[in-house]
């Protein structure tokens, strides 16, 4: 519940800075006990904007804050 609430959150962050961008969850089985954002790029490059598998304890160092996901966003697009 925790990693589907976080996921919403950055989702919904993304997709409100960005107009138009599709998000995807987990297209594929995600590992376990992670946390990933990244941006496939339309040439099918992957950027990664956050990851929180080197990160914790306490648990909620492995969440990024979304405020900070897009910001690595944007700094991808320019």
């Amino acid at each position: 519940r925790v990693y589907g609430r976080n996921a919403a959150a950055v989702s919904e962050a993304l997709r409100g800075a960005v107009a138009h961008l599709p998000v995807e969850i987990n297209p594929r089985q995600p590992r376990r006990n992670s946390f990933e954002v990244s941006l496939v790029k339309e040439d099918g490059s992957t950027v990664e904007l956050w990851s929180g598998i080197g990160k914790g304890p306490p648990r909620k160092l492995k969440f990024p804050e979304p405020e900070a996901v897009v910001e690595a966003l944007k700094s991808s697009l320019a």
